[in-house]
């Protein structure tokens, strides 16, 4: 377990659970949120995001955290195992809506960019962080299970399905 993407829809433990692997296995890890996001939570222009994925994965030895689809392959194809957080809705909207709120309160800066989130933008706003998790982690779900089946056999998959698998997985012995 050399190249390693952990993915799953908004607040399922991506983060968390990188950075536990990163501590027992010494890999470094890669926030695309982090390479993604500028200041005012303006979105890179998509070669300038995809030239710093590539330069951030050009090396072994790395886990990536995250869901772009515009860099899925720079990712998923030099991968070697595929971690998918596939938790239910009312576990990640649970954690989602803890961590917002503090990062809210705390005024945590997030990857370095100067942006914050705010209790205005997660429940007043059409931009809302806990919207776009309730929209979307049906059609996540389908897209990586479609995605991961696609792949069976050329990779390693890992799928966690409840908090006692992600945990497990977290202390579980690596290959």
């Amino acid at each position: 377990m050399r190249r390693v993407v952990v993915f799953g829809t908004t607040g399922s433990g991506k983060s968390w659970l990188a950075e536990r692997l990163a501590d027992r296995t010494g890999l470094r890890v890669v926030e695309l949120d982090a390479l993604f996001w500028g200041r005012n939570w303006q979105p890179a222009l998509p070669d300038l995001f995809r030239h710093r994925v590539e330069c951030e994965t050009r090396e072994d030895g790395w886990i990536v955290v995250g869901n772009y689809g515009q860099v899925r392959d720079l990712v998923w194809r030099p991968a070697d195992t595929l971690v998918w957080l596939d938790l239910p809705l009312p576990v990640v909207m649970g954690r989602l809506l803890r961590r917002t709120v503090k990062r809210a309160v705390t005024r945590e800066e997030l990857w370095g960019t100067g942006n914050r989130e705010s209790l205005a933008n997660a429940f007043l706003s059409r931009n809302s962080i806990l919207l776009y998790a309730l929209k979307t982690h049906r059609l996540n779900r389908e897209r990586f299970a479609r995605e991961c089946e696609a792949l069976a056999g050329e990779k390693r998959i890992v799928r966690l399905c409840s908090r006692r698998d992600v945990e497990r997985f977290a202390l579980s012995p690596l290959p």
